[in-house]
């Protein structure tokens, strides 16, 4: 299935690594999606990291404004996985849109990245 977001450019992925450790032994840090089964590339190409959750069960995200909204034309919420725990948790990635809505999420001290739109394709 394929989807649209934005790719999270290496630099600003290399800097948020440094301010945000990955918890998880399974580091994704890799994308924000928008819609699944779009191919229109998003128009926005900055984002404020705004919060983080950790579930203490095998998923850590970073929240994420677009366009000064954290609400996904879904209902979803922005966000990057950050990290996740496979093995232990059976966790996957998109677990963390689950858990951002069930436990919420604790702000940080809002952090502008750079975004890549992109249709990306699995």
């Amino acid at each position: 299935m394929s989807y649209t977001g934005w790719l999270l450019p290496e630099r600003d992925r290399a800097e948020l690594l440094q301010r945000f450790p990955p918890v998880y032994h399974d580091v994704i840090a890799h994308h924000i999606t928008l819609a699944m089964g779009v191919h229109e590339l998003p128009t926005a190409t900055i984002a404020t990291v705004v919060g983080m959750v950790d579930d203490d069960e095998g998923i850590q995200a970073l929240v994420v404004a677009v366009d000064g909204s954290m609400e996904r034309p879904d209902g979803g919420t922005y966000h990057i996985t950050w990290s996740v725990d496979r093995e232990t948790f059976n966790r996957k990635p998109f677990h963390s849109n689950e858990v951002i809505a069930e436990i919420g999420w604790k702000p940080c001290w809002p952090i502008t990245i750079n975004l890549e739109p992109m249709v990306f394709n699995d």
